[in-house]
């Protein structure tokens, strides 16, 4: 999986049932350091997109106030 082609939207819903699957405890041994591996990239992606979300809105204030 790509993480940079998916919406923010995808990113967090996959992420989200990633850790619903961990918590079930029903995941072999192995699918769970998957999971977890992909977890992380997931979670990483959503903050970027977030942190770049939240520049944009920053330069739009400070553009709007000049």
């Amino acid at each position: 999986m790509e993480e940079n082609k998916l919406s923010f939207e995808e990113a967090y819903k996959q992420l989200a049932e990633l850790v619903k699957k961990m918590e079930s405890g029903e995941m072999p041994l192995a699918d769970s350091v998957a999971a977890y591996e992909q977890g992380i990239k997931l979670k990483a992606y959503c903050e970027q997109m977030l942190k770049e979300a939240e520049l944009k809105i920053e330069t739009l204030k400070v553009s709007t106030q000049q």
